[in-house]
């Protein structure tokens, strides 16, 4: 290297030192607040405890402060241990929790101050209420998150629908997830219960599984025996980025599912036909893998004009193209519906739905599903998981 280039690379590596410093800082400093807030509310807001259950429940809050990063790391990065991500997942779920409500056991903890109780007998209830109400959303959120899913009936009307297209019926899944927790039997019964739904069309939505076709296959073999009397239909979400896309897309096809990579398929019933679309996730380009990234125009290439078009697209803020391209419904995922509440708020900022149907231009509708499966901690608190069932009407 001449000297010139070794001067040039000098500022570049102190920038991308500088850049990884900050990015430590800041995730140091958002734990401290996670943990802070809850140790200060549980144990020295005037608490008043005996100095050996202080000690004792701080040494719990340091345990648990260094674990979450190493669980983390050893869990989601190179090494991908199973058993660590599984722990890391389960503390940052109990984390937030616990954070969420000991922020708004502050009003409590105002309105016995207004009605004149004192500390450490105010403090003390305080504690004690922030501990019973996450101990109870805690063991509900995990209850809600490895269930069976509810079935979701919404009817949707499409104007352009013909008439022998009347009350086709769309199972809809999507955010599975299959990860370090092993839910093969969870899988089968999800698709059991696809299978009641007497569907035309099944859709995946995206975010199959955590990890490669290697290693999850076992988790989504089951997926083999879901049935739709028209089409089984699949896309990628971000996740799928994160592993191997192409490989989950070639997997799915094997076992006999349609893997719509920028492209389109055409169903037939009573003589009307529909237009069935899928692009990539909105991450797919950004990730390097060759020949990925969302491309509506390319998905939606030769189709018929006057066919009604349904497409599938991970995130909802793909949205803004299909309406641009008269797409007459989207569905879509990603969200999880927040999973933990509130994290649907945040979810807010990134997308433009959490949940639920909604309308998009002069002719074009969105369903974002809150997903089937959960991502990270096993807990849904206030965001319940679904299997949804959309019936097409005309109108």
């Amino acid at each position: 290297m001449s000297d010139s280039q070794s001067v040039r690379a000098r500022p570049v590596r102190r920038q991308q030192s500088r850049r990884q410093w900050s990015r430590l800082a800041v995730v140091f400093t958002t734990m401290v607040i996670l943990f802070g807030v809850p140790w200060w509310t549980l144990l020295a807001a005037g608490t008043g405890w005996p100095d050996g259950v202080v000690v004792a429940g701080s040494l719990v809050f340091v345990t648990a402060f260094v674990a979450l990063p190493a669980m983390m790391m050893w869990g989601h990065g190179r090494r991908h241990r199973d058993w660590a991500a599984t722990i890391g997942d389960m503390l940052l779920g109990v984390v937030w929790v616990l954070f969420v409500w000991s922020v708004l056991a502050q009003l409590l903890r105002l309105m016995l101050f207004v009605v004149g109780v004192e500390d450490p007998h105010r403090a003390r209830v305080v504690a004690a209420s922030v501990v019973v109400v996450v101990l109870a959303l805690l063991v509900w959120g995990y209850v809600e998150a490895i269930r069976i899913p509810r079935i979701k009936n919404v009817h949707v009307g499409i104007a352009r629908l013909g008439s022998g297209l009347q009350g086709l019926r769309v199972a809809v899944i999507t955010d599975t997830h299959y990860g370090p927790i092993n839910r093969t039997r969870w899988s089968a019964a999800v698709t059991e219960r696809i299978n009641t739904l007497d569907a035309d069309i099944v859709c995946h939505v995206g975010d199959l599984a955590d990890g490669t076709v290697e290693v999850r296959e076992q988790q989504v073999a089951p997926l083999a025996a879901a049935q739709g009397r028209l089409a089984r239909v699949y896309v990628t979400g971000n996740h799928e980025y994160f592993s191997e896309a192409q490989g989950w897309l070639d997997y799915m096809e094997r076992i006999g599912w349609c893997a719509l990579h920028n492209r389109h398929i055409v169903v037939e019933r009573g003589g009307d036909k529909l237009v069935v679309a899928g692009v990539d996730d909105a991450t797919a380009r950004a990730s390097g893998v060759l020949g990925h990234g969302a491309n509506l125009d390319a998905a939606l290439q030769d189709c018929d004009p006057g066919l009604p078009v349904l497409l599938l697209a991970h995130q909802p803020k793909q949205i803004t193209s299909a309406a641009n391209a008269g797409v007459d419904l989207q569905i879509s995922g990603h969200t999880h519906g927040g999973q933990i509440w509130p994290f649907n708020f945040l979810v807010r900022l990134d997308q433009p739905v959490v949940s639920g149907l909604s309308a998009h231009g002069e002719s074009t509708q969105l369903y974002t599903s809150r997903g089937t499966g959960f991502w990270g901690p096993p807990f849904r608190v206030f965001a319940p998981s679904e299997i949804t069932l959309l019936t097409l009407r005309r109108g």
